[in-house]
């Protein structure tokens, strides 16, 4: 169990919760013992390479969560060191919601799924936006990828969190379905044009 998430997380709210319904204990001895899993490792950077969306989730003023999917090509969220993450922040409907909310507050949340490998990692931090920063938007820039970027959003890790797949639902994505039946349109192909050559 990761010491920093647990800091962050078991509120004394939580730890009331926790002490009424008997678990309190064990998580006061796995949060004690446990590593402080505060830092981006080289398995969770090549794990978050691959990810083509996540959930980034952000405070409101008047202190309700905001939970925002943010999607792109794999590798477009970007580990810059072993304690800030960065992504472009690609032009959509113009609410600014999370522009708005970071503004007043900087706490947030990246919730990572792979639903292929039931795999998910939660990142608690703080983050902000940076806007007319050239530098920094090349560095985050996805090649070849068409949408229009208007500012850096930077994630400062403080703690994360892997989930057990328990209850996690196995999908694919389009790519990765065509990628798996790609095979068999082969196979098809050349089984018809075996069928085509003995029926000519």
């Amino acid at each position: 169990m990761a010491r920093k998430f647990g800091e962050i997380a078991f509120t004394p709210e939580v730890q009331a919760a926790q002490e009424q319904r008997g678990s309190r204990q064990t998580y006061d001895r796995y949060i004690a013992n446990g590593p402080a899993n505060d830092t981006i490792t080289p398995k969770l950077a090549e794990f978050i390479g691959q990810l083509d969306g996540f959930y980034l989730g952000t405070v409101s003023s008047n202190g309700y969560p905001y939970i925002q999917f943010r999607g792109g090509p794999p590798g477009f969220l970007k580990v810059l060191d072993d304690k800030t993450l960065g992504f472009a922040d690609f032009s959509g409907n113009v609410q600014y919601i999370t522009v708005g909310n970071l503004s007043g507050n900087d706490k947030a949340f990246l919730f990572l799924m792979d639903y292929r490998h039931r795999k998910r990692v939660k990142v608690w931090g703080k983050a902000e936006f940076v806007e007319g920063d050239a530098d920094l938007i090349d560095r985050l820039r996805v090649p070849g990828y068409p949408a229009e970027i208007e500012r850096a959003i930077l994630f400062h890790v403080e703690a994360t969190s892997e989930n057990c797949p328990q209850h996690i639902p196995i999908r694919y994505s389009e790519t990765e379905v065509e990628a798996m039946i790609a095979p068999l349109h082969e196979r098809i192909a050349e089984l018809e044009a075996k069928l085509n050559q003995t029926t000519a």
